[in-house]
């Protein structure tokens, strides 16, 4: 039989660990979509296939680092901590790659190109594991 004050007890801290990466994630989308020259929302609505791809892998580079503060973490504090230097660590990564190694990236999205699209994803993604990674050593 289970102790019901120890589920309830895990259950809050899942529910308020949850809500709080839930929210964390909804903020680290709107200040990265602002920290970017084109307008996610518009091109996403009109089909363009490389801005999808672009947001939804920031996200996942964000959301893997954030799993990782999740599980190696003991107060909701320092969860917020490595929370906001994820993404300000993936946002960086961001602006690296569109101010110095693909100057034109903004303009290839905007004109849908996949590849642009798939190697800001690739570096997005591998930005997110090596954050996740340090976070845990």
């Amino acid at each position: 039989m289970t102790d019901s004050y120890s589920f309830w007890e895990s259950a809050v801290a899942f529910v308020v660990a949850f809500v709080a990466a839930g929210l964390f994630t909804i903020a680290f989308k709107i200040i990265y979509q602002a920290a970017t020259p084109y307008n996610e929302r518009t091109l996403i609505r009109e089909g363009n296939v490389a801005a999808a791809i672009t947001l939804g892998a920031a996200l996942l580079g964000y959301i893997l680092p954030l799993a990782s503060a999740l599980e190696h973490t003991v107060s909701l504090v320092e969860f917020a901590v490595w929370a906001l230097l994820a993404g300000v660590i993936q946002i960086v990564a961001f602006t690296i790659v569109r101010m110095i190694v693909m100057r034109d990236f903004s303009d290839r999205i905007v004109r849908g190109e996949l590849a642009a699209a798939i190697y800001m994803a690739s570096i997005s993604l591998g930005v997110g594991l090596l954050n996740a990674a340090c976070m845990s050593a």
